[in-house]
């Protein structure tokens, strides 16, 4: 593993950033006297943006590439990129430049005091009022769920040691909760203020589908971060509990019944056994996933590499 600072940027339709982008990457990372490389994932680009990084390769020898078939989504292109790297400090950022290239010396400083995550902190947003106050939203929610006080879950730049891009493995909406998941590994997580600038070029990405696709990833989350290694103990709880519903309310009838009552049309009845069966139901349910969990505990994380339709790096 080199001891280089590998930066790896998801873009998508951003043609008109990025020669702007890549240009202040090189101007902050060229001072620091540290080898570097730049790992732009064009995520299915509809634009220019494919052209536009063969163009920049001429010009920056540190400058990557890597091109999916389709717009899989930025937790797939940040995988892909992480995929590739080589270095022992991870740079992520945003490609549409609302994220400042200057602030990535302030991450690397924090990373060397001893954080395993640095996550930017956006200070005076440069969005619209509703991408904001979705925002705020989601991470007052976010930190209740996961039990770590941060102001900025999804800030886009943020850096990492290698062991905690080793450990994530992302899908869906999973990029806004890397944070929450390398806190629940034992990963020491730290944010700092950032600047934030209004976009330039383009338009936002952002769209109200987003809403919902979150909300379910955050279940997920919340899942994963408390009982991923220990599925029986969330399932094995409503199993136990439901079935002692069932037992009672079955018990509760037997008296009734051996006291000379009638209780074969009653719906109390119907309900006793639905409670029962589903009580093993979900016992069954946490066997299985233990069983899973023995089966897997092991085995390393998979990349989708199948997603990448083309990929440029160094020069010959």
């Amino acid at each position: 593993m080199s001891d280089c600072i590998s930066i790896v940027i998801p873009a998508y339709n951003e043609a008109e950033s990025l020669p702007e982008l890549i240009g202040a990457l090189t101007a902050v990372m060229t001072p620091l006297g540290r080898a570097y490389e730049v790992w732009v994932v064009d995520d299915g680009s509809t634009d220019a943006t494919m052209e536009t990084l063969r163009r920049l390769r001429g010009e920056y020898d540190a400058l990557r590439v890597i091109r999916c078939r389709r717009n899989f989504g930025k937790s797939s292109a940040l995988n892909v990129g992480f995929r590739s790297i080589k270095g022992r400090i991870v740079i992520t950022l945003d490609a549409d430049m609302q994220d400042d290239p200057a602030e990535i010396p302030k991450l690397l400083a924090r990373l060397e005091e001893g954080a395993d995550l640095v996550v930017g902190w956006k200070q005076d947003r440069q969005d619209s009022w509703l991408k904001c106050a979705s925002s705020r939203l989601f991470n007052r929610i976010t930190a209740l769920v996961s039990g770590l006080s941060l102001h900025d879950f999804n800030c886009g730049l943020k850096a990492f040691r290698r062991e905690v891009v080793d450990a994530l493995a992302l899908y869906g909406e999973m990029h806004r909760y890397i944070p929450a998941l390398a806190h629940w590994k034992g990963f020491a997580v730290t944010e700092i203020p950032v600047r934030h600038e209004a976009r330039r070029y383009g338009c936002s990405k952002f769209g109200p589908e987003r809403f919902l696709r979150g909300f379910f990833d955050l279940l997920t989350v919340a899942f994963l971060t408390k009982y991923a290694g220990r599925p029986m103990h969330f399932f094995g709880k409503l199993g136990v509990a439901q079935i002692l519903i069932g037992l009672g309310i079955c018990l509760h009838l037997t008296i009734i019944k051996l006291r000379g009552g009638f209780i074969a049309f009653r719906p109390l009845l119907s309900l006793g056994v639905l409670m029962l069966i589903l009580g093993v139901l979900f016992l069954s349910t946490g066997f299985l996933g233990e069983m899973i969990v023995y089966l897997f505990r092991n085995r390393n994380r998979e990349i989708a590499a199948h997603i990448i339709k083309e990929e440029l790096g160094p020069h010959d």
